[in-house]
C-alpha cells in the first residue's frame, strides 16, 4: 500500500463526498460509536470516539488532527493513531481516490471479469446474484404479517409447534419410518422442494422484520457457495439500528420463521390422514428442524447463528476480534512474548472469546477440508485436484503461514527456555508419530451360539408332535410332522410293489418270453426305488436334536394338527455352552488382525463387555452380510448395496470369527461392537503409505 502521507505535516487525502455517517449504539463500556456507510458497496464500518473526532477535523495533517483532539477533548490522540485510521479508510476505499488509485480502478474495470479464469478462481467459492429489489412489496405485505409478529401471534405459533411435537412423540415410530421410506429418488426430490420453500420463508423472515424496523432491504437473490445455490437477503443496513436487540430480532428472524414453519408442519402431519399432503408436511418438518438447528444455528461460520451470537452479546466482528485475542494469547502462552490484548475486556469475557476462537478454527479446518474434498469430487480429476490444492492452500495453509511468518520474524524475542521447551515438545510429537503403537480395531459384530439348529418343516406338512421348550439331549425328537399325501403315495407304491412281485413270481418261461419278465422286473425296480425315496422323505418328517442344547423360540400358538410351510420356523436349538462372534473388518485393517489376538465384545445398550479370542480371519472379502441385523436396511451399522436381494456390503469387508470366553445371558443373537487388539502401527509410516497409495490411485488422468 502506498504511503498516504510522507511527513506528519502533509495533509491527508479528503473523504469521499457520498459517505454517510450514522450514530450507533454505545460500546459495552459506554463509549459512543458511529457507523460509516459506503453507499456504493452498502457496507458499514463501525468506528469509535477517536475516529469520529478525526473525521470532524478531516482533512488535515495527522499531527494537527492529533494535537487538536488532545487539546479540545479528553482523548490522548497521537499522530500514529491518525495515520492508522487513514490507512483503514484507504484500504476500504473510503477516501477520495488519488490519481494512482484512479489508475488502479480503471485497470480493474478493464479486466474481463467473469469471462476470465482468474475471476472464477477467486470467486467460485461464493458468488452473489441479486434478483429482486423487494422494498415495495415488502411494505405492502408487512401489515398482513404484522399480527404474526405480535406477542400473541408468536405465542400461538409456539403453542401449536409444542402440540405438534407432543403428538409426533406419541407416534414417533411412524414418523421415523416415514422419513426412512422417503429416502428414495422421488423422496429426495420432495425434500429438495421442501428445502426451497423453507429457505424462501427463511429469507422472507429476515426481510419482513428488517422492514418492520424501518430498514431498507436493498436486494434479494441467489448466492452460490461452492456452486451450490442458496437464497440470501441483503440486510446489511441493520447496522443503522442503535439497539442490538433489534439487530438480534432481524438476525434470528430467519431461523424463527423456519422453526415456526417446521412446528406447524409437524402439527399438520400429526393431524392429517395418509396422503400426499401429509407427506409434504413431513418433508417441510424434517428439513426445517434439521437444517435450522444443524446448519443455520452454528456460530462458527458466518451464518445466522454467528450474527445472533454477535448481536446477543452486542459484540460486532466477533470472529475477527476473538481471533485477534486468541493469537495474542497463543503468543504469550507458547512463545513467552509480552504482546498485549488488542482490546481491554474482562477476564471472563476474554477467556470465553479465546475459547470460542479456538473452537472456530478447529471447526473451520474441518469444514474447509470437507469443502476441498467436495470440490475435488465435483469436477473432473485434473481440475478437481487443482481446485483442491487452491482450497487447502488458501483457506488452511495461508492463515497458518500468516501466523507462523510472524513467529519466524520475531524468533529472536523467544526466550531460551521457551525455545528448549518447544524443541522438546516437537521431538516428543515426532516420536509419538514415528514409534509404532498398539491401536485397537473396533468394528460392528454379532454374537451367537457356535452351534444352532433352526427347525422348519421339510415341506408343507401337518405338525404331529412338538417338544416343549427347555433343555434337550441329542437324538431327542424336536418335532414330528405328518404328510398325508406322502402316506397315500407310500401305500400306493407298496401295493404296486406287492402286485408286481406276485406277478413276476407267477410268470413262467412258457407263459411269457424273456422280454415280459425283463419289463416287469424293471417296473418293479422303479417302484422299489420310489418306495425308498418316499421312506427317506418320511424320515425327514422326524426332526431330532443334533446335539445337547436348549430348545427355544417355539411359537406358543403351534399345536399338533397345525399346518406349516417351509418358511415357518418351528423353533431353534442352541448350544449355550460355546458362543462365537462374527465381525466385519475394513480391508485396510484386516492385515493387522492375527489369529489368537485378544478382543472384547460389548453388546448394544450394555456397559459390560466379554473377553474374546480371534479364531479365524477370512482371506477373501465377504459377498454378503450375515446375519441381517448388521444390514443398514434393517437398522444395522453396515451399508449395503441398494436394490440387492442379498446384503452385499458397499465397502470391501472381511469376516473375522472370534470365540467368547463366556456365554451371554441372552440366548439369542446379539448385535454389538467388538474391539480387537491389532498389531503395532506407526502413524508416520501409515500416513506415508496412504499418501503414496492416494498418489498412485489418482495419478492416472
Amino acid at each position: 500500500m502506498e504511503r498516504l502521507v510522507n511527513t506528519p505535516e502533509a495533509s491527508l487525502p479528503p473523504l469521499r463526498e457520498d459517505l454517510r455517517l450514522h450514530e450507533a449504539a454505545p460500546d459495552q463500556d459506554g463509549a459512543p460509536a458511529w457507523s460509516i456507510q459506503d453507499p456504493v458497496t452498502n457496507r458499514f464500518f463501525r468506528i469509535g470516539w477517536l475516529e469520529f473526532e478525526c473525521l470532524l477535523r478531516w482533512p488535515a495533517s495527522p499531527q494537527a488532527i492529533a494535537q487538536d483532539i488532545a487539546a479540545t477533548t479528553a482523548l490522548g490522540a497521537h499522530a500514529d493513531q491518525v495515520e492508522d485510521f487513514a490507512r483503514f479508510l484507504d484500504r476500504h476505499r473510503l477516501l477520495r481516490p488519488t490519481p494512482a488509485a484512479v489508475a488502479r480502478l480503471a485497470a480493474q474495470a478493464s479486466e474481463p471479469g467473469w469471462k476470465h479464469w482468474r475471476w472464477w478462481l477467486h470467486h467460485y467459492l461464493f458468488i452473489r446474484i441479486p434478483l429482486v429489489r423487494p422494498d415495495r412489496w415488502l411494505a405492502r405485505a408487512l401489515p398482513v404479517v404484522r399480527p404474526l409478529l405480535s406477542p400473541l401471534g408468536l405465542a400461538l405459533i409456539a403453542l401449536a409447534s409444542f402440540l405438534g411435537m407432543v403428538l409426533v412423540a406419541r407416534q414417533w415410530d411412524g414418523f421415523t419410518h416415514g422419513v426412512l421410506e422417503s429416502l428414495t429418488l422421488s423422496g429426495l426430490s420432495g425434500f429438495l422442494l421442501a428445502l426451497v420453500i423453507s429457505k424462501t420463508f427463511h429469507e422472507l423472515g429476515h426481510a419482513l422484520v428488517a422492514t418492520h424496523y424501518g430498514i431498507r432491504v436493498s436486494h434479494m437473490g441467489i448466492a452460490f457457495v461452492v456452486l451450490w445455490p442458496m437464497l440470501y437477503t441483503d440486510t446489511s443496513e441493520t447496522w443503522r439500528l442503535r439497539s442490538h436487540r433489534q439487530r438480534l430480532a432481524v438476525s434470528g428472524a430467519g431461523i424463527m420463521v423456519e422453526l415456526a414453519l417446521a412446528g406447524l408442519s409437524t402439527l399438520a402431519w400429526a393431524l392429517l390422514d395418509d396422503g400426499a399432503l401429509r407427506q409434504s408436511m413431513l418433508y417441510l418438518a424434517t428439513t426445517g428442524w434439521a437444517l435450522s438447528l444443524a446448519l443455520n444455528a452454528s456460530p462458527f461460520m458466518r451464518f445466522d447463528g454467528y450474527f445472533i451470537v454477535s448481536d446477543l452479546l452486542d459484540f460486532p466482528n466477533l470472529h475477527e476480534r476473538s481471533g485477534a485475542l486468541a493469537r495474542a494469547w497463543m503468543r504469550r502462552t507458547l512463545l513467552g512474548w509480552s504482546d498485549p490484548d488488542p482490546e481491554l475486556l474482562t477476564p471472563q469475557l476474554r477467556r470465553a472469546l479465546v475459547s470460542f476462537a479456538l473452537v472456530t478454527w478447529i471447526y473451520r479446518f474441518a469444514v474447509f477440508l470437507g469443502i476441498a474434498a467436495a470440490v475435488y469430487f465435483m469436477f473432473f480429476k485434473l481440475l478437481g485436484i487443482f481446485l483442491f490444492a487452491v482450497e487447502v492452500v488458501w483457506f488452511i495453509l495461508r492463515p497458518l503461514w500468516s501466523e507462523l511468518s510472524v513467529w519466524i520474524k520475531r524468533r529472536s524475542e523467544i526466550k531460551l527456555d521457551r525455545r528448549r521447551w518447544m524443541l522438546a515438545l516437537g521431538a516428543v510429537l515426532v516420536g509419538l508419530i514415528a514409534v509404532p503403537w498398539a491401536f485397537d480395531i473396533g468394528t460392528p459384530a454379532v454374537a451367537h451360539p457356535a452351534r444352532q439348529q433352526n427347525v422348519f418343516a421339510p415341506f408343507p406338512a401337518r405338525l404331529d408332535q412338538l417338544h416343549t421348550p427347555g433343555s434337550v439331549q441329542a437324538r431327542t425328537d424336536l418335532a414330528v410332522f405328518v404328510a398325508p399325501d406322502l402316506q397315500v403315495r407310500d401305500l400306493r407304491t407298496s401295493a404296486t410293489v406287492q402286485a408286481l412281485s406276485q406277478h413276476l413270481t407267477g410268470l413262467t418261461a412258457e407263459d411269457a418270453g424273456m422280454d415280459q419278465r425283463r419289463a416287469t422286473s424293471e417296473r418293479l425296480g422303479e417302484q422299489l426305488a420310489e418306495t425308498r425315496a418316499d421312506r427317506e422323505e418320511g424320515e425327514r418328517l422326524r426332526v431330532v436334536a443334533e446335539f445337547d442344547g436348549i430348545w427355544l423360540d417355539v411359537d406358543p400358538a403351534l399345536a399338533p394338527g397345525s399346518w406349516l410351510g417351509t418358511k415357518n420356523q418351528v423353533g431353534i436349538l442352541v448350544d449355550a455352552s460355546h458362543w462365537v462372534v462374527d465381525a466385519y473388518v475394513e480391508q485396510r485393517q484386516i492385515d493387522r488382525i492375527q489369529v489368537g489376538a485378544q478382543a472384547r465384545f460389548r453388546p448394544d445398550h450394555h456397559w459390560l463387555s466379554v473377553d474374546a479370542t480371534v479364531l479365524e480371519v477370512d482371506s477373501t472379502r465377504s459377498n454378503r452380510i450375515s446375519p441381517a441385523m448388521l444390514d443398514a436396511r434393517h437398522g444395522g451399522p453396515i451399508a449395503t448395496q441398494p436394490g440387492e436381494r442379498q446384503a452385499a456390503p458397499v465397502d470391501a469387508l472381511y469376516r473375522v470369527r472370534l470365540s467368547l470366553a463366556e456365554p451371554l445371558p441372552d440366548l439369542r443373537e446379539t448385535r454389538g461392537r467388538v474391539v480387537i487388539q491389532g498389531t503395532r502401527l506407526s502413524l508416520a509410516w501409515e500416513g506415508l503409505k496412504r499418501v503414496a497409495a492416494l498418489l498412485v490411485r489418482e495419478s492416472g488422468f
